[in-house]
């Protein structure tokens, strides 16, 4: 069996730690010019090719992963990929995307003779590093079979959610279900703070309990610990997610309302000045403090 050539696009929070398991796994990598130099330069040293434009890595790669902000971003870089890549190649948007544009892009490489393939992320760049992400995988079975060693160099859970489409819907509705904690969280905390319940008493009830969770842990360790990198995702990227979730339910014809009170919470967030990338969704519970006249 020849071996897969895998490129990479994005070696950023998450896919720094992607493709370095990826080189460890010993699959032959090339990864595409980026302006923050460093991640590009560490995985050179550790054996990556660098190629100037994405043509050029299309053309020396199998199998490329993306890693973008969102739709718009990977339709452009899709775009230029499939001029080069060869027939039978493979495109995995690892990014959180609209659907609809999943769908659109996977019809415009199947006249190709490309596929496209969505496996978007669960999980946090510490797990990135570590080779322990999840995956949730749109792809046909025979797509799916031949990504899944090559998935398994950066991620632990591995699912075949369904076909192409069916990983971004399910990492919406996992987003949905942790940017809606956030929102939750922070409007509990302002509260507990108004009637006289500090944020520190609030954990310590909290935390242990059925109502904990990892997510819950990473999101706190901002609010209680203070540590403003516990939970590196940002603001915007949430707004995004949400947006993208709006979108959903109304080509579904379903009322979204509590999806569309979260969006609003970071939207808010976000026009208050929570628009940087260093400003990540534990930091929500400032702005909905703020909101309320409270300063943390």
């Amino acid at each position: 069996m020849t071996q897969e050539t895998i490129g990479f696009v994005g070696v950023g929070l998450m896919g720094h730690g992607m493709a370095k398991n990826l080189l460890a796994g010993g699959y032959p990598l090339t990864v595409i010019a980026h302006r923050n130099r460093a991640p590009v330069e560490d995985l050179v040293s550790r054996g990556a090719r660098e190629a100037d434009t994405l043509g050029a890595l299309g053309a020396v790669s199998s199998i490329v992963f993306i890693c973008a902000p969102g739709s718009p971003q990977v339709e452009a870089i899709v775009a230029e990929l499939a001029e080069t890549m060869a027939e039978g190649g493979v495109i995995v948007d690892c990014s959180t995307s609209d659907p609809s544009s999943t769908l659109k892009l996977a019809g415009m490489l199947r006249d190709k003779d490309l596929h496209l393939a969505d496996a978007p992320l669960g999980g946090t760049p510490v797990q990135a590093e570590a080779g322990e992400l999840a995956a949730m995988v749109g792809a046909d079975a025979a797509i799916y079979q031949r990504l899944e060693p090559v998935i398994g160099c950066w991620a632990g859970p591995m699912v075949n959610i369904g076909p192409v489409g069916d990983g971004h819907k399910m990492k919406l509705l996992n987003n949905f279900l942790s940017l809606g904690y956030a929102a939750l969280y922070s409007e509990a905390l302002a509260l507990g703070e108004k009637v006289g319940i500090t944020t520190e008493r609030f954990d310590s009830v909290i935390r242990g309990s059925r109502m904990d969770c990892g997510f819950y842990q990473t999101f706190m360790g901002y609010a209680v610990e203070g540590n403003r990198e516990a939970h590196k995702f940002t603001l915007t990227n949430a707004l995004k997610d949400l947006g993208y979730l709006e979108s959903m339910a109304g080509a579904a014809n379903v009322a979204n309302p509590v999806g569309n009170a979260a969006k609003n919470s970071f939207a808010l967030a976000v026009s208050a000045g929570g628009g940087g990338p260093q400003d990540y969704v534990p930091h929500l519970v400032d702005y909905v403090a703020a909101r309320n006249g409270m300063k943390r």
